[in-house]
């Protein structure tokens, strides 16, 4: 996989035309763009090659950062072999060649840095066949991935390796790298200033993306600058780096998530957007926006619920994309609706009491009696019925006798809750009250 290329001496391109991308390669690591906090002078690689030794790594990160590229420059830093191998195309009798021919570079005093691109893809036993030979140093193992190495590594082959996570190429970034990819051709991009930073963003943190995309721009014969109309015509945005069973999908839920709670509706609709835009199942999201209101609504609004049920109703009768506006208007209004997560943290207060109680019984006099012996056993005695009681309130205790009253709902001075405590006020009284007396 290549990845962030650095100018090449023109001496040594073949006559065979070559990938510009091929063409800027890097040749040392200090002409890797991006990743400073792995390459700068206290970054974490620099450390490591400082001290003379490297461990095993495994690469975290989007495609198009540098991952394949600061693998082999790390095995030429190191004087290792490089071998390179894909998950994706390689089995198990593979496997055992690559192993076999490492241990005979080691015999021979060579050691070697085994690259594995899309190491996630390998199933848990296939993983499990590296700790041998990393453990006695046959090989240091290189991992690329674009997972989370904590939902799709073993914890075996985590513990024997370091995980580096690298960043999304930023515009400044893609701007060096887009400057490069003009000295090695020779002129400049013809595209404005707008043109050119709305290429970048095209791009989307993906240097390999965007030595393709200038490739095909500086192919066209054109006169004089394209604007971004121009530019847009000729070229189509690459798809955004989504998917819905990876970090990609729990991030941006999260994000979604987090700026409704936050009460920001205009973050909340860009990461609506962005799910919808990535393919994102839009049931999926009514029921997690159907979720937000309970979980961060509450009572606050008792009606955002039941809006949040009508707008999952209205995108099944609709469908996409006219459904998607439903989702829409119920984000936005639970951003701006009044936040409570009061019932929800007195839930989880009531579970606690509950196991920390067990079994107990509730009292006698609020059990029914509908037989003679359960009356004898004085089930129903004493009880008050509150529609006879002053207020309709009698102020009975219905907790289990003996079990010190807990207070778990605590209503905040927010929303309709703001009447709730209200309530919760004069029912403490009057339960105080009728207690005493």
């Amino acid at each position: 996989m290549a990845d962030l290329f650095d100018r090449l001496d023109p001496t040594d391109a073949p006559a065979a035309p070559r990938p510009l991308a091929d063409r800027l390669r890097p040749r040392q690591l200090s002409e890797v763009i991006g990743q400073t906090g792995l390459l700068g002078p206290e970054g974490a690689l620099t450390t490591m090659l400082a001290s003379g030794s490297l461990p095993s790594l495994i690469l975290w990160g989007p495609p198009g950062v540098g991952k394949t590229t600061i693998a082999r420059l790390l095995a030429e830093e190191t004087d290792l072999a490089f071998v390179q191998i894909s998950a994706i195309f390689t089995g198990v009798p593979e496997l055992r060649k690559v192993f076999e021919a490492a241990k005979l570079r080691r015999r021979s005093g060579q050691g070697t840095l085994l690259f594995v691109d899309e190491i996630h893809r390998f199933n848990r036993a296939q993983q499990d066949g590296f700790l041998p030979h990393m453990e006695d140093g046959t090989i240091v193992l290189v991992g690329a991935t674009t997972e989370n190495p904590s939902f799709e590594l073993n914890a075996a082959l985590l513990s024997r390796a370091q995980v580096l996570v690298l960043e999304r190429l930023t515009l400044a970034d893609l701007e060096r790298l887009a400057q490069r990819a003009e000295r090695e051709l020779g002129r400049p991009l013809p595209l404005t200033g707008a043109a050119r930073e709305r290429l970048l963003e095209m791009a989307d943190g993906d240097g390999r993306a965007l030595l393709n995309l200038v490739e095909q721009v500086m192919a066209w014969a054109v006169e004089g600058p394209l604007d971004v109309a121009a530019l847009a015509q000729r070229l189509r945005k690459r798809a955004a780096q989504y998917d819905k069973s990876g970090d990609a999908h729990y991030n941006l839920i999260s994000a979604l998530h987090k700026s409704v709670r936050g009460s920001d509706p205009d973050a909340a609709l860009y990461w609506l957007a962005r799910m919808i835009e990535g393919g994102e199942d839009p049931r999926y999201l009514a029921r997690r926006i159907t979720r937000m209101a309970v979980e961060d609504i509450g009572l606050a609004d008792p009606q955002a619920v039941t809006l949040c049920l009508h707008a999952w109703e209205s995108y099944e009768r609709l469908g996409s994309p006219e459904g998607e506006l439903a989702l829409a208007e119920a984000v936005a209004y639970l951003a701006l609706a009044p936040k409570s997560n009061a019932v929800y943290v007195a839930w989880k207060a009531a579970l606690a009491e509950a196991r920390r109680t067990g079994s107990e019984p509730p009292p006698k006099h609020i059990l029914n009696a509908p037989t003679r012996l359960m009356k004898e056993q004085g089930y129903g005695a004493g009880y008050e019925y509150d529609h006879d009681a002053e207020d309709a309130f009698s102020g009975q205790d219905y907790f289990p006798e003996g079990m010190k009253r807990p207070v778990l709902y605590r209503p905040p001075e927010r929303g309709f809750e703001r009447e709730l405590k209200k309530r919760l006020d004069y029912f403490a009284r009057l339960r105080e009250k009728r207690q005493g007396g």
